[in-house]
C-alpha cells in the first residue's frame, strides 16, 4: 500500500473522490468523503461485488471496513501520516446481516491511538446509517520512520 500516496490525497486532495492510491480499493470502486468528524468511505454497487445472489460478497465488506480503519487512522496522524507505515494486526468482522445490491458506505472510529498501536472500530451499513450491515473491530501497528527517510 502507498501510504504516503493515501495520506497525501486524504490530506490534500478535495472534499471527495476516487481512492486510487490502493489497488484494492480501485477494484471495489471505493470513494472517499472528507467530513469534520473523519473519512466515510462510499462503495458504489457494481454485479462483480456480488458473492450468493443479489447478496454483497463478505470479503467486499471486510474490504470496505478494513479501508475505512486504515483512512480514519490516516486522518488522526495529520501531517505525521506521511512519515508512518499501517500494518493491520488483527481485524475481527461480524456480519449483522446480508448486504443488498445497492450502494455502501461505511466509517470508523478509533477507540484509542498510541505511539505504537490504534484500536479502531469500523461501521459498514447501506440506506440507513442505524441498520449496520457488519462491524469490524481492528489493531493497527504504527510504524513512525524518521524525517529523513519519509520522503
Amino acid at each position: 500500500m502507498s501510504f504516503v500516496r493515501l495520506s497525501t490525497l486524504l490530506r490534500d486532495g478535495p472534499k471527495e473522490g476516487p481512492i486510487s492510491a490502493l489497488p484494492y480499493a480501485q477494484t471495489l470502486g471505493l470513494r472517499y468523503i472528507k467530513t469534520d468528524a473523519g473519512i466515510t468511505i462510499h462503495m458504489p454497487f457494481s454485479d462483480a461485488l456480488i458473492g450468493a445472489p443479489k447478496r454483497l460478497h463478505g470479503g467486499t465488506i471486510a474490504g470496505l471496513l478494513e479501508i475505512a480503519s486504515i483512512a480514519q487512522v490516516i486522518h488522526a496522524l495529520g501531517d505525521d501520516a506521511a512519515a508512518t507505515t499501517l500494518k493491520p494486526v488483527n481485524v475481527t468482522v461480524d456480519y449483522l446481516r446480508g448486504g443488498a445490491s445497492e450502494d455502501s458506505y461505511a466509517a470508523a472510529i478509533i477507540t484509542r491511538i498510541g505511539r505504537r498501536i490504534a484500536n479502531i472500530r469500523a461501521e459498514a451499513w447501506q440506506a440507513d446509517r442505524t441498520r449496520l450491515i457488519a462491524c469490524a473491530h481492528m489493531n493497527v501497528m504504527i510504524a513512525r520512520r524518521d524525517a529523513a527517510s519519509a520522503g
